[in-house]
């Protein structure tokens, strides 16, 4: 199922996206797409009863904004440095485990809002991501195979960096990574049974209509899986936790100098096979 959330910011309302793309309303249903009903088996198949029966009425679409797929999130898990060929461009050497480090859930937006250039800036950077979002409590689990049995679904994910702040400034990366707007989530959070495979998922990034990034989830150091078991050592993970999971080569931070770091009245356009696609404009804070 392709799961979505449609309104005005902080009032969204469940939707589903069916097979033929029609937009239908999920509220007579459930409340919210959160981590509740993802946990909840009974109410997901509720959902896909409803829908292959034809029972769901249809929104209209036309002017409707797409919220982030997913409200009430818990914490963002992000994992640095994770593809092979972003650890080339950056001159990095692959890290013998993940590189973890957080996102608050306050910088989700929705997947085609406004993104902004934090005051000071001189290096926002871009990141496409394949997004893992937690439908089942993950603790201390023991191999990749059984941690990808607590995932309820992926969505595409911006994790859009300020790499002065992250790199530049002293400290932890969390300078650099938590600035308003830098989440961008969705359109949709597509359920695991229509990912049979989170290794085999291509990402693609424009910037004002220049492909910048164009990989492919193979080249991740860590598997999906292997993430989910990973931090589930360190950390419970709970229903409507996410894990942002790195990113391909491609950001600017990899490119020649003049390194193109975003401005104002950029346009970035991402992309996962099978997740959807998001467009954002660039202003400044």
């Amino acid at each position: 199922m392709k799961l979505l959330r449609v309104g005005t910011a902080g009032a969204e309302q469940p939707a589903l996206l069916d097979a033929t793309g029609v937009l239908r309303d999920l509220s007579g249903l459930v409340p919210d797409i959160d981590g509740a009903l993802l946990a909840d088996d009974a109410a997901l198949d509720r959902i896909r009863a409803a829908a292959d029966a034809g029972e769901l009425p249809a929104l209209d679409a036309a002017g409707l904004r797409i919220g982030p797929p997913l409200g009430r999130i818990g914490k963002i898990v992000c994992i640095g440095l994770n593809y092979h060929d972003h650890a080339r461009e950056t001159g990095a050497e692959p890290p013998a485990e993940p590189v973890v480090f957080f996102k608050a859930a306050d910088t989700v937006v929705g997947p085609n809002d406004t993104v902004l250039v934090p005051r000071a800036s001189r290096k926002t950077d871009w990141e496409v991501e394949l997004a893992v979002v937690i439908g089942r409590t993950a603790r201390y689990v023991e191999s990749a195979g059984e941690a990808l049995a607590h995932v309820a679904g992926y969505a595409v994910a911006h994790d859009v960096s300020e790499r002065e702040f992250q790199i530049e400034r002293g400290g932890t990366w969390d300078k650099g990574k938590n600035c308003e707007t830098f989440n961008p989530l969705g359109p949709w959070l597509v359920t695991a049974d229509e990912v049979p495979d989170p290794q085999k998922l291509s990402l693609r990034l424009w910037v004002n209509g220049e492909l910048k990034q164009d990989g492919t989830t193979a080249e991740q150091i860590f598997s999906v899986g292997e993430v989910v078991r990973y931090v589930s050592q360190f950390m419970t993970l709970y229903p409507g936790d996410v894990i942002n999971t790195g990113t391909p080569a491609g950001v600017a931070m990899g490119q020649p100098e003049p390194k193109p770091y975003l401005r104002a009245g950029d346009v970035v356009e991402l992309e996962i096979e099978g997740l959807g696609r998001q467009r954002q404009e660039l202003k400044d804070a």
